[in-house]
């Protein structure tokens, strides 16, 4: 299963980025669409229409991580690929570059391959209020650092989405 973290507030974009259009379509949708090949399902996290955060909205990406392997559980898949909604392109052999799980890209550790085994460490983290940093929780379950030349695009500001536009 595949997990589009998009449940952060946005707050240096301005608005909310998950509807910035870029091409004529939202960054969402690029994000479903870079994602979609690498996996059998996608859903989206964090939004009000989606999977929601666990423990709760305002934990960052392990909050949506942890929500999204609890879905993905649920519906009786083995593992999760993560990827934030502003990643509008990914490698075109992301999945056989991250696997065996648990790995993710150096580059960006929010886009990883995640076993639903390591739920109930991420839920741990999660409660201890400690360290909530992707790199803990992947040093945590001994997760791989993947080297790739890929570098995904971070739009953390209406400037970056512009240069994207314009490059």
């Amino acid at each position: 299963m595949g997990a589009i973290l998009a449940g952060g507030a946005s707050r240096r974009f301005g608005s909310d980025k998950a509807l910035a259009m870029l091409d004529g379509r939202t960054l969402l949708d690029h994000a479903r669409a870079a994602l979609a090949p690498h996996c059998d399902a996608v859903v989206i996290v964090g939004r009000a229409d989606g999977i929601a955060d666990w423990p709760r909205p305002g934990m960052g990406p392990l909050g949506a991580i942890a929500g999204a392997l609890d879905h993905a559980a649920a519906q009786g898949f083995d593992r999760l690929l993560s990827a934030p909604v502003d990643c509008v392109r990914l490698p075109t052999d992301l999945a056989a570059l991250l696997s065996p799980a648990p790995a993710f890209l150096d580059s960006q550790p929010v886009i990883g391959l995640w076993p639903i085994a390591a739920l109930d460490d991420l839920r741990a983290m999660l409660e201890a209020d400690g360290d909530l940093a992707m790199r803990a929780f992947a040093r945590r379950i001994g997760a791989r650092a993947v080297p790739c030349d890929f570098a995904p695009p971070n739009i953390n500001s209406v400037e970056d989405l512009e240069r994207l536009t314009k490059g």
